[in-house]
């Protein structure tokens, strides 16, 4: 049985996003939560959210309910960009630079372990 969370339009870039996930791609969730606790990138509370949205996804399920975290693992994490808002810095002699503040949508999918 496996369940999946979507986060879109967070506001970090995909390539920091992705360091995290990273970390906890093919993990079991209860030690991924604990990578993702104790990590002090601000990607991982996004990432941690989504973890445990995944998870609660997971048990609301009619067929795997009552599941603990012990039980399953992250079957896959990835990492898409969103959309960037443009902005401009102003720069001396009448020019601009142009400053993308980049997002990401996050798509995390768990599934229970078969012993």
């Amino acid at each position: 049985m496996e369940a999946r969370a979507l986060k879109k339009y967070i506001r970090s870039s995909p390539r920091k996003m992705r360091l995290v996930i990273d970390l906890i791609r093919g993990k079991n969730a209860a030690q991924a939560l604990s990578i993702l606790r104790f990590n002090t990138k601000l990607a991982a509370r996004d990432a941690e959210m989504v973890l445990r949205s995944a998870i609660a996804n997971l048990s609301n399920n009619p067929d795997a309910h009552n599941v603990n975290p012990d039980e399953v693992k992250v079957k896959a994490a990835w990492v898409n960009p969103g959309p960037s808002m443009k902005r401009v810095l102003p720069a001396p002699q009448g020019r601009a630079f142009r400053i993308r503040k980049r997002s990401n949508h996050l798509t995390i999918v768990v599934e229970t372990i078969d012993k």
